[in-house]
């Protein structure tokens, strides 16, 4: 368990060479659970990114793996113009995930978007979207647990956690979630809800996506009737789980709306990045948005990705889902 300790340090200071990096013993790493979940208030290190968090509520969110083989798997092509891959012929297993806040010092080095959960704005201010930093979501295997001393002091930096937490000498972990949290947690449970995880490897490059439903809004246009558009955000983590590093070039997605149109967008790399997956640094994440006059809709594609061999293919996104629900997500309560 010490090697894996350094493991992940060595790795985030690896990240940080270019800045000043001052080593300083954080607590104590503790057994990881493999049944159960874990509490709230409970410390830990991302597995994969690095980063220093706390745990804030669970998830279970339904995994749709398609690297695990199905019995009777009958599925149809794209090419044969099925969109019946998109639906349920892969069997959702349930897993857990947690809402956490990231340390606001270790936000400048993580290769993911810090600001992972986004909501609409009001109805006065229907086309915008607002985003929470140092908040992400993480799978149960992806949780490093460790304990500190006991102090009083806040052993992660964010400024919604002391609004969040409140210390508890008494309890294991000695974090306990305060009213603020709940109240948060139950009033905007709709636009945070995290249900359904897809997941596919390609050539050792494996893709996770977590669709969101944001809500919709109705959009008035000049001379025109009132449209309601639906959103949604979406996750994407890349992990190379190789040795031979390789480099996102392009980006191929294809955006099918049940009111029956089909788009397709290509483009150079993802949010104005070609990021690069090697053994010291395998994973980068980040998320997106897209909306639809339909209230649901699917989207499947390809990243074009580079070895560094000079060997090209390209790395499937699995296809997912957009569905809306009948509850309206509000606005943020105002606590931020």
């Amino acid at each position: 368990m010490k090697s894996q300790f350094n493991f992940i340090w060595k790795g985030f200071i690896q990240q940080t060479r270019f800045f000043s990096v001052r080593m300083a013993e954080i607590g104590k790493l503790e057994p990881p659970k493999m049944q159960g979940k874990y509490d709230t208030g409970q410390l830990f290190l991302h597995r994969v990114f690095g980063y220093r968090g706390v745990l804030l509520f669970p998830w279970q969110a339904r995994v749709f793996d398609r690297d695990i083989p199905n019995k009777n798997d009958n599925l149809k092509s794209e090419e044969n113009g099925s969109f019946n891959h998109v639906g349920r012929e892969v069997k959702g297993r349930t897993h857990t995930y947690y809402q956490v806040l990231i340390d606001s010092r270790d936000c400048p080095y993580i290769r993911a978007q810090t600001e992972a959960v986004t909501f609409l704005g009001s109805a006065e201010n229907s086309r915008s979207l607002y985003a929470i930093p140092g908040l992400d979501y993480v799978a149960h295997e992806d949780i490093l647990p460790f304990s500190t001393t006991g102090s009083e002091k806040p052993a992660i930096h964010h400024e919604l956690f002391e609004r969040f937490l409140k210390f508890e000498p008494d309890t294991d972990p000695p974090l306990g979630a305060t009213d603020t949290l709940k109240h948060w947690q139950n009033k905007n449970h709709p636009w945070l809800e995290l249900s359904d995880v897809h997941k596919e490897t390609t050539e050792n490059i494996r893709v996770t996506v977590i669709p969101f439903y944001m809500g919709c809004r109705e959009i008035q246009a000049a001379n025109l009737q009132p449209t309601t558009v639906h959103w949604w955000r979406y996750c994407i983590r890349l992990e190379n789980l190789g040795e031979l590093t390789v480099q996102l070039r392009e980006r191929h997605w294809r955006i099918f709306s049940l009111s029956g149109t089909l788009e397709t967008v290509r483009g150079r790399g993802v949010v104005g990045q070609e990021p690069i997956l090697s053994s010291g640094q395998p994973a980068f994440q980040y998320s997106s948005h897209v909306s639809f006059q339909a209230p649901s809709g699917h989207m499947w594609g390809t990243f074009r990705m580079e070895r560094e061999d000079g060997y090209f293919f390209d790395c499937r996104i699995p296809p997912f889902s957009l569905e809306s629900r009948q509850e309206e997500p509000n606005s943020p309560s105002g606590i931020i």
